[in-house]
């Protein structure tokens, strides 16, 4: 130590005008000279570390590996890096840390191995490649596609692993594509056309959204935002890409419900336009359709108790036959009121059993003899004395009676009407065809609804419910009704019940 004090003044004089901190240890690792700029890095007062260990420099978490390497470095003498591909932290007097760049250097004066160290404060260095890193790994950890390319030509410069992996391409393939080649709706003049006002800077960014095709053919909805930079490499444009796909799909399904509920809503406001009206219509039908037979039995009843004669007694058994009539009109009304109100709760218990079908015939037709009109009749269907059913008894009997009532209502005087019944392979087909004044076209399709009455029978008498609750029980049941009409010709409907 003494040796090299000889030429520490001149040392002194070169090393204080290095920017950089001077730190020189003999063999032994002691300090043997500093220079100011070291001083102050390590924040001692002059010739303070003179005679210390280099370890007074060093964390202690570094300590047991930095003796062994400067005693290797010693030994090869050969100008390094200290700490080469590791990361180096010097320690100040008041226990703070920092990073630093350490430079070793032998030489020997007067026989003696010196070591001199230069070494530099990189605070500010690391902290720009850790924020650099730092952005470098949002870069390419980035779920959302990142792409830079070259403003002039348009080739990609880089791309972000999020980006490959979606797309299909790697950084390679890339490189040797533009972005017309992932973008299938666009040509290079639409492209540039597109980018113009950020090349002329008029835009600071644009955004638009466009479709993507990957590697495999298939696209994806993307929404860009594309804005300006400058790299070494020149001028760039930097692409953020959304992948869209979810936005969209929920935007159409949400869209679709949207559609959905407008319509669910109109056809509810249709819905309650219809039952308005129908309520209209069934206000009116029950006040004309009460008030007609009841008018009749008020008559009646008062013509009645005039005749008190015992000759008279043929006219008395005429007003109540007519009474015993409208009561069993009213009767059949409400039944039919009642019906509805049954098919529409679901509350209808149907009861299966086995039947003869002219025992129901018989007293369908038995029934409507009391309302055929001068010169009409039932012509009786041949063949059905063997055919036994299993089926709803009073259904078939409410079906039967309403389709031959229906034809004596609508048929003039002097007319058949038609029943037959035969098996086929759908199960029983009965017909009912009558001569009547038959249903316009344009109305048919109208038949089966609710309190529907045709323009051509709007004077006759009826509720315009029966034919409605026909098809309702039929439909619970399996079983088909059909019809086939003209004007002035008359109709013919076809009943199939279902048999195993």
């Amino acid at each position: 130590m003494e040796i090299f004090e000889k030429t520490n003044k001149v040392l002194k004089l070169l090393s204080n005008a290095v920017s950089e901190g001077i730190v020189v240890v003999n063999t032994k690792q002691i300090i043997v000279a500093t220079n100011q700029a070291s001083n102050v890095l390590f924040g001692y007062n002059e010739d303070e570390l003179i005679g210390k260990p280099l370890e007074t420099l060093i964390p202690q978490k570094y300590h047991h590996n930095h003796s062994s390497h400067v005693d290797s470095f010693l030994k090869h003498s050969d100008k390094r890096k200290m700490g080469h591909g590791r990361d180096l932290y010097g320690l100040r007097k008041d226990g703070t840390t920092f990073p630093v760049e350490a430079g070793l250097n032998p030489f020997n004066i007067y026989g003696n191995n010196y070591v001199m160290a230069l070494v530099i404060d990189i605070t500010v260095r690391k902290k720009a490649e850790e924020e650099l890193k730092h952005w470098a790994n949002i870069f390419h950890e980035s779920l959302n596609e990142i792409f830079i390319f070259d403003a002039k030509h348009l080739n990609f410069l880089n791309v972000n692993t999020g980006a490959q992996n979606n797309i299909g391409y790697s950084l390679e393939e890339l490189k040797k594509m533009t972005p017309i080649d992932i973008k299938p709706e666009y040509t290079e003049e639409q492209f540039r056309e597109s980018i113009k006002p950020l090349l002329n800077g008029t835009e600071a960014k644009i955004s638009f959204i466009t479709v993507h095709e990957r590697k495999n053919g298939t696209t994806y909805p993307v929404e860009v935002h594309l804005q300006r930079s400058f790299s070494s490499e020149g001028e760039t444009l930097v692409a953020i890409i959304l992948d869209i796909t979810e936005r969209v799909n929920y935007t159409a399904k949400l869209e679709k419900t949207v559609e959905e509920r407008t319509q669910r809503l109109q056809e509810a406001l249709h819905k309650e336009k219809e039952l308005n009206e129908l309520k209209t219509k069934f206000l009116s039908l029950v006040s004309h359709e009460f008030k007609t037979p009841l008018s009749g039995i008020l008559t009646s009843s008062t013509l009645i108790g005039k005749y008190t004669n015992t000759e008279q007694q043929e006219k008395r058994d005429k007003h109540i036959k007519t009474i015993q009539s409208k009561v069993k009109y009213l009767n059949n009304i409400i039944n039919d009121f009642l019906s509805i109100e049954r098919l529409e709760s679901g509350k209808v218990n149907y009861k299966f059993s086995k039947f003869s079908l002219s025992k129901v015939i018989n007293e369908v037709i038995y029934d409507a003899n009391m309302l055929l009109k001068e010169g009409q009749n039932i012509s009786y269907p041949d063949g059905i004395e063997n055919i036994v059913l299993n089926f709803d008894e009073k259904i078939l009997e409410l079906i039967l009676t309403n389709l031959i009532n229906n034809a004596i209502k609508y048929s003039p005087e002097y007319t058949t009407i038609d029943v037959s019944a035969e098996f086929n392979n759908s199960g029983l087909k009965i017909t009912v065809k009558d001569q009547g004044i038959g249903i316009p076209k344009k109305e048919q399709k109208f038949l089966f609804n609710r309190y529907f009455r045709a323009e051509n029978a709007l004077l006759t008498q009826g509720t315009g419910i029966g034919l409605n609750i026909v098809k309702s029980h039929l439909e619970n049941l399996g079983g088909t009704i059909n019809f086939i009409s003209s004007e002035e010709k008359g109709s013919v409907f076809t009943v199939i019940i279902p048999q195993e």
